[in-house]
């Protein structure tokens, strides 16, 4: 197995590939090219997620900021659960591939919904 095995099919759409899932963490490897989260919309996760970028670029953007934080190769950074963010832009014509790890904080306390 390898993280940089070309994805199957069309490029068109991001490819989300589990490489490991547990009762507490779930690993996984995306493949971006090009794709950006869909204006207006916000990612707003029940999971904290640690992301590393392998290859490629990308712009995220979280809630509140001015401007995009600009992911390289073997940048990588911690998200809490709840911290809106997007995608704005993965770099075009080179497969961004990241590795992202979705895990519950041991600190955390489940939510209470109405």
């Amino acid at each position: 197995m390898n993280l940089f095995t070309p994805v199957p099919g069309s490029r068109d759409r991001e490819f989300f590939e589990a490489l490991v899932r547990t009762q507490t963490f779930t690993l996984e490897r995306i493949v971006s090219s090009g794709q950006a989260t869909p204006a207006g919309e916000w990612f707003d996760q029940d999971r904290d997620e640690w992301v590393v970028l392998l290859s490629g670029s990308a712009g995220l953007l979280f809630e509140g900021a001015e401007r995009p934080r600009i992911l390289q190769p073997g940048d990588y950074l911690l998200i809490p659960a709840h911290v809106r963010h997007r995608v704005e832009w993965t770099e075009k014509g080179i497969e961004t591939v990241w590795l992202a790890l979705h895990f519950t904080s041991p600190s955390a306390s489940p939510a209470i919904k109405p």
